[in-house]
């Protein structure tokens, strides 16, 4: 069995400050995305046990938490690799993933409205994500919870948590001002190495 590990931040954990501050960085990577790895490894146990005794009983519930804890560490770890300190963004402004945009959106401007838009219309908790659909376009999808409402095959590029740990320390309960700061801490290089690689 191949246990999740919760990887080192990128950066350090004051990097995305003032947009997320230091203390929900810490809070969000050590507590809440180990939480995750940690579940995952739990459900994983679970189930080699199951396969052992050949006792499925459990199974929809096993299952039920794999996919929670499994996406939810995946997801955790774009998250942070989609971000970075202000001070070294940089918005594309040509290559092939710009130009992929601008097919698909008409520019960075309209994308970034729409998966903000998306990301703030996120019913409960869950994600804004921007992926590569297979049929060969850049498309806009949220995410219930972690695992639900997803198209098989999708590829997320970018992906923008809306859970209330992500932002409620610096930003309470108002998720629009979170969604309209996180542009300006976002990591297009990594955005635009992992489309050359699903494209």
């Amino acid at each position: 069995m191949i246990e999740y590990t919760l990887p080192k931040l990128p950066y350090a954990y004051d990097a995305l400050e003032p947009v997320i501050d230091k203390e929900t960085v810490t809070l969000h990577h050590d507590k809440h995305h180990l939480g995750y790895v940690n579940g995952f490894n739990a459900a994983m146990k679970k189930m080699a046990e199951a396969r052992e005794k050949g006792d499925y009983a459990q199974i929809k519930a096993i299952d039920k938490d794999l996919a929670f804890h499994g996406s939810g560490a995946v997801l955790h770890i774009l998250y942070w690799d989609n971000l970075g300190p202000k001070s070294k963004v940089k918005e594309p402004t040509s290559g092939p993933f710009f130009d992929q945009v601008k097919a698909d959106f008409g520019s960075l401007e309209k994308l970034k409205a729409e998966l903000g838009a998306a990301t703030k219309a996120v019913e409960g908790s869950g994600w804004g994500v921007l992926a590569w659909d297979p049929a060969g376009q850049l498309i806009v999808l949220t995410a219930e919870n972690h695992q639900k409402l997803v198209i098989w095959g999708a590829k997320p590029l970018l992906v923008i948590d809306a859970w209330e740990h992500a932002y409620y320390l610096k930003y309470q309960n108002n998720r629009g001002a979170y969604v309209d700061a996180i542009w300006q801490i976002v990591n297009w290089a990594a955005v635009e190495e992992r489309f050359k690689v699903v494209k």
